[in-house]
C-alpha cells in the first residue's frame, strides 16, 4: 500500500478518488542502481511511475548491444508498459536503474477503468505517450540528420540536465553504446571538446565546463 501524501506531493494534478484507489491498489518496489526493472521479451503485468531515482529506458539487440532512448525521472510513468498491456504484447524495451530508485507498481488491469473513471489519469497517460513520442523523436532525428560530434553534444547537455550536474560518471564505452558508436569514435571527439575547454575528463569522470559553441 502506498501512502496517499507521497502520490499527491509527486502527482498533485490527481483527483482525490484516484489518490485514494491509487493507495489502495499500487505497491511500492525498490530497485538498487544497476537492476532491471524490465526486459526485452517480458510479459508486463503493471505499469510503473517513477518517485525516486532515475531509470535508463534503451533498445538491446541480439549480440547485448544497447541504444539509449531516454530516461524516466520521479512524478513520470513508462509509457510503453501501457502500450504492451493494451495489445497484449511482451516488452520490447529494456529498463535499468541508474541509482536507488523507487516505484509505485500499478496493475494493468486498472488501466482501462481508470482511464474512463478519472480525467487526470486520462490526461496523465496521454502527456506520457506525447512525452515519450517526442523524446523518441529528436532521438531519431539526431541519428538521421546530425553528424556524431552534434549527437555528442546534444547527449552531454541531456545529461548534465537529467543528473542536474555538470559532473557525472560515465565511461567511453557506455557513451559509444548509448550512441550506438565505437568507443575509439567517442574518445577521440571527447579528446577534441577537452582540448577546446568544453570538458574535462578524470578516467571514468566526465566534467562538463560549458558547452555553448
Amino acid at each position: 500500500m502506498v501512502e496517499e501524501k507521497q502520490i499527491s506531493d509527486l502527482f498533485p494534478s490527481f483527483e482525490p478518488g484516484l489518490i485514494r484507489i491509487m493507495s489502495e491498489k499500487a505497491r511500492l518496489r525498490e530497485f538498487r542502481a544497476g537492476d532491471l526493472l524490465m526486459k526485452t521479451g517480458q510479459h508486463i503485468r503493471s505499469t510503473m511511475l517513477i518517485t525516486k531515482g532515475l531509470v535508463k529506458i534503451f533498445r538491446e539487440d541480439d549480440e547485448g548491444n544497447e541504444f539509449f532512448m531516454y530516461y524516466l525521472q520521479p512524478g513520470q510513468a513508462c509509457a510503453l508498459s501501457m502500450i504492451c498491456e493494451i495489445k497484449q504484447e511482451t516488452s520490447q524495451i529494456m529498463a535499468r536503474a541508474m541509482a536507488d530508485t523507487e516505484t509505485i507498481s500499478i496493475p494493468l488491469e486498472f488501466m482501462d477503468q481508470w482511464m474512463t473513471q478519472y480525467k487526470t489519469w486520462y490526461h496523465f497517460v496521454l502527456e506520457s505517450y506525447r512525452s515519450r513520442f517526442e523524446e523518441l523523436l529528436t532521438t531519431i532525428d539526431h541519428i538521421a540528420f546530425r553528424n556524431m560530434d552534434e549527437r555528442l553534444l546534444h547527449y552531454l547537455k541531456k545529461q548534465q540536465a537529467t543528473l542536474k550536474s555538470s559532473r557525472f560518471a560515465v565511461s567511453m564505452t557506455e557513451i559509444a553504446s548509448d550512441l550506438n558508436s565505437s568507443r575509439e569514435v567517442i574518445s577521440r571527439l571527447l579528446k577534441k571538446m577537452s582540448d577546446k575547454g568544453l570538458v574535462r575528463i578524470d578516467r571514468n569522470v566526465l566534467e562538463i565546463i560549458h558547452l555553448d559553441l
